[in-house]
């Protein structure tokens, strides 16, 4: 089962800028994606302009900032009132719109590191994670600092 915030961060990587890959060129590679996780694929380029976008909104430097207008419905359910959407886009901005509203908007990050930029959610305790993976980008970066430290000095 794909939670709000899973389902977001898979959208958001469906491009990869380390390996310069990007599920959208695919189609059949996009319905695939989009029927496993039982939704609509919607046309790529439609799908693209809502990625970057959030993307951007969540703080992706490389891409501007922009507004997509997105359609949703809301039905009443057992559990009462429910955002619901049948295509990929409204599915993720339905489960962004309850992750703003749950508080944990601010927890959809981008890594720093310029060759990665994955998207990510933070889950530590104070949200202050900075890295995709201390492991990889994070001791990479500190090492890039290290060396420009010490080749100045």
């Amino acid at each position: 089962m794909h939670t709000d915030a899973s389902l977001v961060v898979e959208f958001l990587n469906t491009v990869n800028v380390e390996e310069g890959t990007d599920l959208l060129e695919h189609p059949g590679q996009w319905r695939e994606w989009a029927t496993g996780h039982t939704l609509r694929a919607n046309p790529a380029a439609e799908a693209r302009a809502a990625r970057d976008a959030l993307r951007a909104a969540i703080g992706d430097p490389r891409l501007p900032g922009g507004s997509v207008d997105v359609g949703t419905r809301i039905s009443l359910t057992d559990d009462g009132p429910a955002l619901m959407a049948d295509d990929v886009v409204g599915a993720v901005f339905a489960a962004c719109t309850r992750l703003v509203v749950r508080g944990d908007w601010i927890r959809l990050k981008i890594c720093p590191a310029d060759t990665c930029l994955w998207a990510f959610y933070d889950e530590s305790r104070n949200r202050s994670r900075t890295w995709c993976s201390m492991r990889v980008c994070g001791n990479r970066e500190k090492a890039r600092g290290w060396r420009a430290r010490t080749a100045t000095g």
